[in-house]
């Protein structure tokens, strides 16, 4: 009996030592899901000005709904948790800092993957695909080095700037934060083309002003993989968006949502020709 007593003593004691070391070592994370419950919602960092991944629907000026194709999947992420959504604009240069001061719990908002950013950052699976093409005047550009040389407007802080640098070393690459200032500026002949994934450029030009004058040149210099962005040790979150994402592969529900924003009636119309896995990088290209 005073054996298996001090036995049962020794245990209380081995358990009591490492649940201390849980609790009071810094370098052990809290369970991120059980961070975002406490509040009763979770936030999202979405970009509300890019038609048609998140946008203010401004045709019901009552609700002024907030839409699109990264709403859609924030949604379904929520309802996973069963927490309220709550979305907060973000922009290129600003997204990282803001989830990194938890300002943010998930980062939506078309970001591209890549090993720079995954040194700060974790990913999920790419939930879309896109290439990196060019906006300009119609019939002023054959091939890429048709654009050396000339004023080119992308999103500041974006990977676009960082190709468009790369691919065309001549070129005068400048960063705004508002494509809508972008297309203003390229309808004044005040820049020679707008850059970023074909995804974007097609729903900036559906809304351009004068848009038949426009077109997205057929060739590109990147494959984009975009991927929704949690900090670091964040684990058991981040398994939870893989899984979501997976399951709404298998359904059909990612597709659906492709459909919708992208599909052959929509104003965007895209080939869906990825499928939701882990991301390939690496795939730039001249």
């Amino acid at each position: 009996m005073p054996k298996l007593y001090y036995n049962f003593k020794k245990v209380i004691i081995i358990f009591t030592f490492i649940f201390q070391i849980i609790i009071y070592n810094p370098l052990v994370y809290p369970d991120a899901i059980s961070e975002i419950r406490k509040k009763n919602e979770i936030v999202f960092g979405i970009k509300d000005n890019l038609v048609p991944f998140g946008f203010i629907n401004k045709t019901d000026k009552k609700t002024r709904k907030l839409e699109g194709y990264d709403i859609d999947f924030a949604n379904e992420i929520a309802n996973k948790l069963n927490l309220k959504a709550v979305f907060k604009p973000v922009n290129s240069s600003n997204r990282i800092p803001l989830l990194l001061k938890k300002d943010v719990d998930i980062l939506i908002c078309t970001m591209t993957i890549t090993e720079k950013r995954k040194e700060e950052i974790d990913f999920s699976h790419q939930y879309f695909v896109s290439k990196q093409k060019f906006l300009v005047h119609k019939e002023t550009v054959r091939e890429l080095k048709d654009i050396d040389g000339k004023i080119i407007v992308t999103s500041k802080g974006s990977t676009a700037e960082t190709n468009t640098k790369k691919f065309l070393p001549k070129a005068k690459v400048l960063g705004l934060e508002d494509y809508s200032q972008a297309a203003h500026a390229l309808y004044l002949e005040k820049v020679f083309a707008i850059t970023t994934d074909e995804s974007v450029l097609v729903g900036l030009l559906a809304n351009m002003k004068g848009k038949s004058d426009f077109e997205i040149i057929n060739f590109d210099i990147s494959s984009e993989p975009y991927g929704i962005g949690v900090r670091k040790n964040s684990d058991d979150l981040l398994k939870l968006i893989n899984d979501t994402l997976e399951e709404m592969e298998r359904t059909g529900k990612a597709k659906e949502i492709f459909d919708k924003w992208f599909g052959p009636t929509s104003s965007v119309p895209l080939t869906r020709d990825f499928k939701i896995e882990p991301a390939k990088l690496g795939s730039s290209k001249n």
